[in-house]
């Protein structure tokens, strides 16, 4: 995203309430900045609202709409399309005052035309995908993360992991070490695109 220096560090789901906990801290320790997309199913965004809800506040963290319960919209009809989004947009509305339109990442990063007008129509216009991945939606090794840092963290990029596993919460430090040697900056996507209104 933007010129230059700026890496796009995104993180999605939330199945693990430890691991949103652990980000956040993370977030809190070392100014990175993040960008969660959420699917509000999970307890995890209503446990930690406390702790997150400052960083929300101040911009430091920007959620995204990531579905309901992530399923592959493709697969759905147009009014569970619309149901999805729409639940999701309430519920980051209800539970941190804040809404996150234009931006949403489809689950899987499956999506068509007819997904992409019923998200429009709701005014997300912005389907979020990636240029790179920590690769760890399933369970990995701490190592394997580290490794996929050192191949995506780079100018320009949209990364994306994932709120659901321990072991990314274990390599903080490599991830920090790794932004840092290469003088990255790290971007949420309304510090460079459109700001959700």
């Amino acid at each position: 995203p933007g010129d230059g220096d700026l890496l796009a560090l995104t993180v999605d789901d939330g199945v693990n309430s430890e691991v949103v906990r652990a980000y956040t801290q993370f977030a809190k320790d070392t100014g990175v900045r993040l960008t969660y997309f959420v699917n509000g199913v999970y307890d995890s965004w209503t446990e930690n609202l406390e702790m997150l809800r400052p960083l929300v506040d101040s911009g430091q963290i920007q959620l995204g709409n990531h579905t309901w319960s992530h399923p592959d919209l493709t697969s759905l009809t147009k009014e569970q399309v619309s149901q999805q989004l729409t639940r999701n947009d309430e519920f980051l509305k209800k539970t941190y005052g804040i809404g996150a339109k234009p931006y949403w990442r489809p689950p899987y990063a499956k999506r068509n035309a007819a997904v992409d007008a019923v998200a429009a129509d709701l005014g997300y216009t912005v389907p979020t995908l990636w240029s790179g991945s920590l690769s760890d939606s399933t369970l990995i090794t701490e190592d394997y993360i580290v490794q996929m840092a050192d191949k995506y963290f780079t100018p320009q990029a949209i990364v994306i992991g994932h709120l659901n596993h321990l072991p990314v919460t274990h390599v903080y430090p490599e991830l920090v070490d790794t932004i840092r040697s290469r003088n990255l900056r790290t971007v949420t996507l309304n510090d460079v695109f459109l700001k959700t209104p």
